[in-house]
C-alpha cells in the first residue's frame, strides 16, 4: 500500500492538498510572527513552566524549557519565527518537501511537548503522511524539477568515485 502511495497520481493529488494545507497554516503562522515585529518566544515558555508545576509537561523538557531556552529567548524566537515561514514556503512550493515536513515535525513536537496541544498532533501526523509519501509528495512542485537533478548529480559522483577505485 505504501509503495502504491509512492506512485500514484491520485495519492500524489491527496499529497499537495496536505502539502497546501501545512504549508500554508505554517508560512501565516511564521509571517504574522514575524510581522508583528515584537514577537517573543520567552512569554511562550513561561507559559509552559507554568503547565510544568501542573503536571502538563514533563520535567526533563521544562528543565530544558528553563536551562537552555529562556535564557536564549532572542534566538529561539528567530529560529521559531524563520523556521515556520520557510517550511511553509517550502511546503507550498513542494521544495524539499521531506525535509521541510520533517522540519515541521519536530517544530511540533516541540510545542506539544510545551503543552500546546491544540493543532500540533494534527499536523504531525500530516506530516508523517508527507514523509511516508516520499518523493510523490513534491509531484505537484518544485521537487519534481530539483530531485531528479540531485539524484543525477549524486549518482554521477558515485559512478566517478567507484571508477577511482577501480583504478
Amino acid at each position: 500500500m505504501i509503495s502504491k502511495s509512492r506512485q500514484s497520481k491520485g495519492a500524489a493529488v491527496v499529497f499537495f492538498v496536505i502539502r497546501l494545507y501545512l504549508g500554508y497554516t505554517f508560512l501565516s503562522a511564521g509571517l504574522g510572527k514575524l510581522m508583528s515585529g515584537n514577537f517573543d518566544a520567552s512569554g511562550f515558555v513561561r507559559g509552559a513552566l507554568a503547565r510544568l508545576e501542573a503536571g502538563v509537561i514533563q520535567s526533563w523538557w521544562g528543565d530544558f524549557l528553563e536551562t537552555v531556552v529562556l535564557p536564549n529567548a532572542g534566538i529561539f524566537s528567530f529560529l521559531v519565527m524563520w523556521g515556520e515561514t520557510l517550511v511553509g514556503l517550502a511546503l507550498l512550493l513542494g521544495a524539499f518537501t521531506g525535509f521541510a515536513a520533517l522540519m515541521g515535525i519536530l517544530m511540533n513536537i516541540s510545542f506539544l511537548l510545551s503543552g500546546a496541544f491544540t493543532q500540533n498532533l494534527i499536523m504531525i501526523v500530516l506530516a508523517i503522511v508527507l514523509l511516508i509519501g516520499g518523493s510523490n509528495a513534491g509531484r505537484f512542485g518544485i521537487d519534481n524539477w530539483i530531485m531528479p537533478s540531485l539524484r543525477s548529480k549524486d549518482h554521477n559522483k558515485r559512478a566517478r568515485n567507484s571508477k577511482r577505485q577501480l583504478i
